[in-house]
């Protein structure tokens, strides 16, 4: 019985972050513990942040992100149709969609960005599906060149990778995927590879919307759910004919996300944060419950604040 709570426990501490998985993972734990061995500072002022990426990160969430922060907050960002970290910095690749989602006030192209020097965060993003990106388009190089080039123009630039997520239909069990994918992939495949062939100590944080999610719904399966969210699938937009996307969040998923980036880079509790939030466009966004909402809140500052890979706590 003790084996067994031990056992659990670990695999508990895996999940979150906490640990990383000997068999999953290719860095020493030296090294792990020397690019981790302080929380960053908190910052005492808004931010500039600059979101690379896709549709995942979409226009809605980094406006509600700014709403959240408050007017201060400033962002840029350079998006495509299920773009790869290697299409954004190879200018001989396409961007599919690059004219219909960079046709709007905040888009600046991710090399001007570096170069102009005034960002505090970079987010980047990969494609999914996650191990596609992985096998094809060289997740963790291109994840490395774009640390490099952030920081040999500033040094004191904080570079964010954003987990994601998988088609909510996959049928290998959306909650599973989420919880399996977090080490096997984006840490022992992406973000440890890049550390370890990475020059200098520079290092990469994440922002870990997938485990936030995984623990949202746990949750609300343990209370059999709450006004408005039954299923992940509330959080999922629907098509023109009312059928499920199963990839692309509604406003409320959207919430759920940037609810995520605050936390993680302004390292302080979204718990009693607006939920009645505006869109990009500036109409009233589809919103939350209360009860929803304060879940969201909660969820997210437990995950983030105990994970390493945040920044927000050392190794």
């Amino acid at each position: 019985m003790i084996k067994k709570i031990i056992a659990t426990s670990v695999l508990l501490l895996v999940n979150l972050g906490l640990l990383t998985s000997c068999s999953e993972s290719n860095i020493e734990e030296g090294v792990l513990k020397k690019l981790y061995s302080k929380p960053l500072a908190k910052t005492d002022k808004k931010l500039n942040v600059y979101h690379l990426g896709h549709s995942l990160v979409g226009r809605t969430m980094p406006s509600m992100l700014q709403q959240l922060a408050g007017s201060d907050h400033n962002f840029r960002s350079q998006l495509g149709w299920g773009t790869t970290l290697k299409a954004h910095w190879d200018p001989e690749l396409e961007i599919n969609g690059f004219e219909v989602e960079n046709a709007h006030e905040n888009y600046q192209n991710v090399f001007e960005a570096i170069k102009e020097t005034k960002y505090d965060v970079f987010v980047l993003t990969e494609m999914v599906e996650i191990k596609s990106a992985i096998k094809y388009f060289n997740s963790a190089q291109y994840l490395q060149k774009f640390v490099e080039e952030i920081v040999k123009y500033n040094p004191d630039a904080r570079v964010y990778l954003y987990e994601t997520w998988h088609e909510v239909t996959d049928k290998g069990g959306w909650i599973t995927r989420l919880d399996q994918d977090f080490n096997k992939y984006w840490l022992d495949k992406i973000v440890d590879r890049a550390h370890i062939n990475m020059e200098g100590n520079n290092t990469i944080y994440l922002i870990p919307v997938g485990q936030v999610m995984s623990a949202f719904f746990k949750e609300i399966e343990r209370l059999g759910g709450v006004e408005g969210i039954s299923s992940p699938e509330d959080i999922f937009s629907r098509n023109a004919d009312g059928g499920l996307d199963p990839i692309h969040v509604n406003d409320i998923g959207a919430y759920l996300v940037a609810l995520v980036h605050y936390a993680v880079l302004y390292q302080t509790s979204p718990e009693g944060l607006p939920y009645q939030l505006k869109n990009e466009a500036g109409n009233n966004a589809l919103a939350p419950s209360k009860q929803a909402a304060q879940l969201m809140q909660e969820i997210t500052w437990r995950v983030v604040s105990e994970n390493y890979r945040t920044g927000l706590v050392a190794y």
